[in-house]
């Protein structure tokens, strides 16, 4: 028999797309605990068919695709814009590929707005109209209101009719840095999208016994497994360390390791990267906020996704990939080894017009990794980082960077790193990182 927690993620994924959930409604009409519906509707975020929206409220959506990840949704634009909907709620949900400003006749209009698109208009009730005839959301800017009759036909083609008080250039300007923000949120790979899920991981219950673990190390060819209750929570991990001695009629309980670390599906694949090299984990468990098990990723997992990531094309450009861009190696003839080249543009600058601490940091970080990358130390977390000013970087200069290794092993190193102007000794900084081979 379902349990109620069970019941109520059913009940909530047979809801119609676009309708609004509450805690009360749903504690009511299934007679369970306000903190049991609560604790179920933000499972059913996790999972992707409920969305929290500010001034739009909790509502079913269809399940995100990760293929779609780079777009937004009206939702998120009413957020933006600080508007409000004035008809086409159950659409709030769909996204949209490009926004199109409705400065023009509506003729012309026809050949330029398709579905999916977010038509930009004034109070032209005509515009309005052929948006939402030809599959398109509306904007109105200004603060205008619309017609009745639009607002019914938004409702009839579920194509959200919105309202804000910003004028179209600022309203235009905010929608596409959302939209280039969004392209850079695409390149960050979490660890819902690498995750070996649960149905195809191989786990051991606390009931089990050592011998079981020997099983299941023959039928699988793995050595790690997590340990899960009847509860399906995570207990323990257990590996080949655990069991070597051990009597084979130990329970499992007895023999494995108890709180292991664990990461949950929203965790970046960068952060979890930094935590396996750290402690030197090759398996670790993926757990929901009540440590039920959904998963596991290992440090294969890992790799191959960091290495996927390397080769996409660059989308959305931040501040860190400015930095490296400006990066040049420089070999030294005099000592065979490689420098770098660095000019100081005016964005990397602080109030006063020199360097900043933090592209100071940026650009050391940088440095570490190419240096190491060039003997072939792939995977570097950076431990430790200490950095000293001796002289101010204007803007538009050219620095000139130097690494020397101090000391290097196969997990750690430490590295000095000296900047130069003009051959005046600048900037300095003393780094510790820890390694992982290729």
């Amino acid at each position: 028999m379902a349990t109620k927690h069970e019941q109520i993620l059913k009940y909530i994924e047979e809801l119609a797309v676009g309708e609004k959930i509450s805690v009360r409604k749903i504690a009511k009409n299934l007679q369970v605990s306000e903190g049991t519906a609560y604790r179920a509707i933000k499972d059913a975020e996790i999972v992707g068919f409920v969305s929290t929206i500010k001034r739009v409220g909790t509502i079913r959506i269809e399940r995100k695709q990760k293929d779609s990840i780079e777009k937004l949704t009206y939702a998120e634009i009413v957020n933006m814009i600080d508007g409000q909907v004035l008809g086409g709620r159950a659409g709030l949900h769909k996204s949209l590929n490009k926004f199109v400003i409705g400065a023009m006749t509506v003729e012309a209009m026809e050949r330029y707005t398709d579905a999916g698109n977010l038509v930009i208009v004034g109070n032209r009730v005509d515009a309005q109209e052929l948006a939402l005839e030809r599959g398109a959301a509306v904007l109105i800017t200004g603060g205008f209101d619309t017609m009745d009759s639009v607002k019914k036909l938004a409702d009839e083609k579920e194509l959200p009719i919105l309202s804000t008080t910003y004028d179209t250039f600022t309203v235009a300007t905010m929608i596409n840095r959302a939209i280039f923000d969004q392209l850079i949120k695409k390149e960050v790979v979490f660890v819902e999208d690498i995750l070996t899920p649960l149905e195809k991981t191989a786990y051991l219950n606390t009931s089990d016994r050592v011998e079981d673990w020997y099983k299941k190390e023959t039928s699988t060819g793995h050595s790690r497994f997590p340990v899960v209750n009847k509860a399906m929570r995570l207990s323990g991990m257990i590996t080949s360390k655990d069991v070597i001695d051990k009597n084979l009629s130990i329970s499992i309980e007895r023999a494995m390791t108890k709180n292991p670390l664990t990461v949950g599906p929203k965790m970046s694949v960068a952060s979890v990267s930094h935590m396996m090299i750290w402690e030197g984990i090759e398996v670790i468990p993926v757990v929901k906020d009540d440590l039920t098990l959904i998963g596991i990723v290992s440090r294969q997992d890992i790799l191959k996704s960091l290495q996927m990531i390397q080769r996409q094309p660059q989308i959305g450009e931040t501040i860190d990939d400015t930095i490296t861009n400006q990066l040049i190696e420089k070999p030294n003839d005099d000592t065979s080894e490689l420098d770098f080249q660095f000019t100081v543009t005016p964005q990397m600058t602080n109030n006063i017009g020199t360097l900043s601490y933090g592209v100071f940091t940026q650009i050391v970080c940088d440095v570490v990794q190419q240096k190491l990358f060039s003997l072939k130390k792939r995977n570097v977390a950076i431990e430790n980082i200490s950095i000293y000013f001796l002289k101010p970087i204007q803007m538009d200069a050219t620095i000139v960077i130097k690494p020397r290794i101090l000391e290097i092993g196969r997990k750690a190193g430490k590295i000095d790193i000296e900047l130069y102007l003009e051959g005046i000794l600048v900037g300095k900084a003393l780094v510790a990182c820890q390694m992982m081979e290729r």
